[in-house]
């Protein structure tokens, strides 16, 4: 619970999802050189009651050794007694009987030796095997420790992974929300794109018709210009005419100064047009470019998580092993 505790402090910590995912992958190479230490540790203690257990084995074999010997001199000694009392009552003479009891003392001195040296021998064994014993528990006592460990560290790497993987649940989420996102942009900006396309092309339209209703008001005025030199020359017959003419000519002034305002609005109305629409083009480039980024962000994701996956299956295959 301690470990979890300053684990999840020490996420809250960290700001971007990176160095979250930096600081669990540092954990859990930290864990898993524990885990395989803790392993080496298991197999050396193995190793040594493996050890231990040929040993017992070797001096159990010996005991039953020597017991076995201590049966064989028990036979031995009973039948020289059967011996004994077999020379007692033949009472073949004194000369013989006291060879014979000679021998019977040498025999039983040296069954004494030898029934000494098997009981010396035997309580050497029982002390080994004690000692044995007292390691066997010892060594039991301490692969159950290390054993309770091993599921203990197990259960906090399994808490890891499911803290982990409710972050990469996270982080999928708020990467699907900005891409949502960067679509829904993309289409607004599809839309006004078009829109100012569509204006763009109708004020070229506009100031295209414009500069042909100027090139024909251009020629009317030349048309009048003419007949206005035809009408100096005839004004010294008709006065009124020429005045008629000149207010004609007025309305065509005045008409042709509004012409060229609207066609100067629609030539600036064109030009804010293709602004609008340059830096949207420019709009565009980053946004593709921020796009990209992200999608490299997710592949580089994408593979860690994978790693991760497949080092976990692995993990869990030696687990079960």
């Amino acid at each position: 619970g301690k470990e979890i505790t300053l684990l999840m402090q020490t996420l809250n910590t960290l700001s971007t999802p990176e160095e979250k995912l930096a600081a669990l992958c540092k954990k859990y190479a930290e864990l898993l050189e524990e885990h395989r230490n803790s392993q080496k540790q298991m197999k050396i203690l193995q190793k040594k009651q493996t050890q231990l257990v040929q040993e017992k084995d070797h001096l159990q074999s010996e005991h039953s050794k020597a017991i076995l010997a201590r049966s064989k001199l028990e036979s031995l000694c009973r039948e020289l007694q059967r011996h004994n009392r077999t020379l007692k009552a033949s009472e073949e003479g004194v000369q013989r009987a006291r060879e014979e009891e000679e021998k019977r003392k040498e025999v039983t001195s040296h069954f004494q030796v030898t029934l000494n040296d098997i009981q010396l021998q035997m309580e050497q064994h029982n002390e080994k095997n004690a000692k044995l014993r007292q390691e066997n528990m010892e060594l039991a006592e301490q692969l159950k420790k290390l054993i309770e460990q091993y599921e203990l560290r197990e259960e906090h790497i399994d808490k890891v992974f499911k803290h982990k993987d409710l972050q990469q649940q996270l982080v999928d989420a708020k990467l699907q929300q900005a891409q949502e996102m960067l679509k829904e942009a993309e289409e607004r900006h599809q839309r006004e794109k078009d829109f100012l396309l569509k204006e763009a092309v109708e004020s070229q339209r506009m100031c295209e018709l414009m500069k042909q209703q100027e090139t024909h008001l251009k020629q009317q005025l030349a048309l009048y210009t003419e007949k206005f030199e035809e009408f100096q020359n005839t004004l010294s017959k008709s006065s009124e005419v020429f005045t008629t003419f000149k207010q004609e000519m007025e309305k065509m002034t005045k008409k042709i100064k509004k012409l060229e305002k609207e066609t100067t609005m629609y030539r600036s109305r064109w030009e804010s047009s293709n602004k609008a629409l340059l830096e949207m083009a420019e709009e565009k480039t980053l946004r593709d470019k921020e796009l990209e980024g992200l999608q490299v962000k997710i592949q580089r994701l994408e593979k860690l998580c994978r790693a991760l996956q497949t080092e976990r299956n692995d993990l869990n295959k030696k687990v079960q092993d």
